[in-house]
């Protein structure tokens, strides 16, 4: 098969869909890539390091939209990448369609295979093409969310740690799952106070073994939640309902109630956040503030240590791409029920449920999909 791996183009995005390591892999079973001129040079790999794994470097990201039969990315496809998919072409990267109806028709529109790493699933239930990430979000929310609540960048001059005779930073997470229980590790070990929120009793106990009680553990409601958030100096949206919108959990009158200067990085924005005034922003401009909250919402903060965040995410998303390569798109996602829950987009059908509820869409089963002539 051949693959193709364009430069990503979302701003500030310096993750490459495959490192040289990767192709090597592919090329070693027989297959044949095609990587941009400059792809990976946010992770440190230039055009003769992917050369030398076996790839063919490509002048233009147009010869490669073109050719190839399989597209690894990293990031969603931008409107010009959008318009370049093609019927029957297989593409494989994050796409967070609940939040984005313009691109989930298009790629309706497009007659292309569209497989999403957000919700490829494993035997447990989990996502492990979002796990990654989810681990690298969550530990720079902290981060982060530190940096915004210096009186420099508008926050309210708190310092997480606190000091000699001075309390520590309230830190409030909503939802105990990867990026919540990750933030939450970092949080402690810098010396913040903090609180988890999640509706399952089970995460919170996994929470709780995992940190030796260092964290607070609350079963999550509207009213736990709002107690909470008023009194936080930094809240963590890191909620995550798979393939369809976050759950709204920070309304505007609860956001008016927080104390002023306090900071919300809301890790949910790819799935249009859990902050009722949360909107998308960038590395190069990554905050706003609504009723004195300063909102962090950069849609790919991974995308900020991509050298970390490609390798982390290569070594989840490999095997999957050479199952695909093997077998053939079709055939893989017949084998392999959670490579195939990963199916959101097949020749103009919606297939995902999550995506269709969260779109107003009417969902295809994927098997049916795939089988349709």
């Amino acid at each position: 098969m051949l693959i193709g791996v364009p430069r990503e183009i979302k701003s500030e995005e310096y993750r490459v869909g495959l490192t040289p390591e990767s192709v090597k892999s592919l090329v070693s079973h027989g297959h044949r890539v095609l990587v941009e001129t400059g792809a990976g040079l946010g992770i440190g790999a230039g055009d003769a390091d992917y050369a030398a794994a076996g790839a063919t470097v490509a002048a233009t990201a147009s010869s490669i939209w073109a050719t190839a039969d399989l597209i690894v990315k990293v990031k969603e496809p931008q409107p010009g990448e959008r318009r370049q998919l093609r019927a029957g072409q297989v593409l494989f990267t994050y796409l967070h369609l609940a939040s984005d109806a313009a691109q989930a028709q298009d790629l309706a529109d497009s007659g292309a295979t569209c497989i999403a790493y957000e919700t490829v699933t494993d035997v447990q239930g989990r996502l492990p093409l979002l796990a990654p990430m989810s681990e690298v979000a969550g530990r720079m929310s902290i981060q982060v969310g530190a940096h915004f609540l210096e009186a420099t960048q508008g926050g309210r001059g708190v310092l997480l740690a606190g000091a000699t005779g001075v309390d520590p930073a309230k830190v409030v997470v909503l939802g105990a799952g990867v990026s919540g229980s990750n933030a939450a590790q970092v949080a402690v070990a810098m010396g913040a106070e903090v609180t988890v929120l999640d509706r399952s009793a089970a995460a919170l106990a996994r929470l709780d073994a995992l940190t030796g009680g260092t964290v607070r553990g609350v079963p999550a409601d509207a009213d736990a939640i709002a107690r909470h958030a008023v009194q936080a100096d930094l809240v963590v949206g890191a909620v995550l309902v798979p393939g369809d919108a976050a759950p709204r959990l920070i309304d505007r009158s609860l956001l008016g109630r927080m104390q002023r200067g306090a900071v919300i990085v809301d890790i949910a924005i790819d799935q249009g956040g859990c902050c009722e005034t949360s909107r998308p922003t960038t590395h190069r401009a990554p905050t706003f503030v609504v009723d004195g909250i300063v909102h962090y919402c950069v849609a790919n903060m991974p995308g900020a240590v991509p050298r970390t965040s490609t390798y982390a995410l290569n070594h989840a998303t490999v095997p999957f791409v050479l199952a695909l390569a093997e077998r053939g798109a079709a055939a893989a996602l017949r084998h392999d029920p959670h490579l195939r829950a990963g199916l959101n987009v097949h020749r103009g059908q919606v297939t995902h449920p999550g995506v269709a509820r969260a779109l107003g869409m009417a969902a295809v089963d994927p098997l049916t999909a795939i089988d349709q002539p």
